[in-house]
């Protein structure tokens, strides 16, 4: 059986590196409310750099488990920051390698203006609302929050019967684009040229949402990215996104 165990093990292995893009020069793992607003980091990065990068994307949780089973990710973009703490704690990342690069913001949107103008509270308790999109708080820090908001609304309940639950942040922010919510609770990111369909959740409803960023390769490349994320040119895109960034930067990897 033990013999039988180290085989799986290297099957395993041998699959996950046999979807590593052959020509990528770092591959970063991105939580997937972050993952248009990294395909733009990219952009600017390799305009600069000359570097490949691909991104991967999936929920927070799904992406940490993925890296505790060997997946060969470079770097690691979280939604929250415990799954880093973990990371760093099991001796996963390498020196220096942990920081916040945004803070993330919970909106409430629809494809219904008129819904979205009666405030949260109106719209969260409207016969017009049938499905409310989440993201799986067990796997993605965004569906956290989004329990926590109808938590203390009181709203939780009422509300459990309608819910509408994707594996990540993206796949509940596409069950309202498709029509298939009238409202999520989704991610200020990922809301941009949707004006008049969103509005912000008071952020005393929900713990702040911390991204932090892992290294978990050494290359220099990695570690350029890794430092390219307390760039200005870095913190302009994030910010532009929706997103916060940290008050001040974390000191670049050495």
């Amino acid at each position: 059986m033990a013999g039988f165990g180290v085989k799986i093990m290297v099957l395993v292995a041998t699959v996950l590196l046999a979807g590593r893009p052959a020509l990528a020069d770092v591959t970063v793992a991105v939580a997937a409310n972050f993952a248009t607003t990294a395909q733009k980091l990219e952009t600017v990065f390799t305009a600069k750099t000359d570097q490949q990068v691909v991104i991967v994307t999936g929920s927070t949780g799904q992406l940490y488990a993925q890296i505790r089973n060997g997946a060969p990710y470079d770097l690691f973009l979280s939604a929250d920051a415990a799954r880093i703490a973990r990371l760093e704690t099991d001796g996963a990342l390498r020196p220096a390698g942990r920081k916040p690069y945004a803070l993330g913001r919970l909106v409430l949107f629809g494809n219904d203006p008129k819904l979205i103008a009666l405030g949260l509270r109106q719209a969260l308790q409207s016969a017009a609302l049938r499905h409310l999109a989440v993201a799986n708080p067990a796997l993605a820090p965004y569906g956290a929050a989004a329990r926590q908001v109808l938590d203390n609304l009181a709203l939780g309940p009422e509300l459990d019967a309608k819910l509408v639950m994707g594996a990540n942040v993206g796949q509940a922010f596409g069950f309202v684009r498709s029509g298939n919510a009238e409202l999520g609770l989704v991610a200020r990111g990922q809301v941009s040229g949707n004006d008049g369909r969103w509005i912000e959740v008071p952020r005393d409803l929900y713990s702040p949402v911390r991204q932090e960023a892992g290294l978990l390769r050494d290359t220099p490349v990695s570690r350029a990215f890794f430092a390219f994320l307390d760039s200005d040119a870095a913190r302009d895109v994030i910010r532009a996104a929706g997103y916060d960034v940290p008050a001040c930067k974390a000191e670049p990897a050495e």
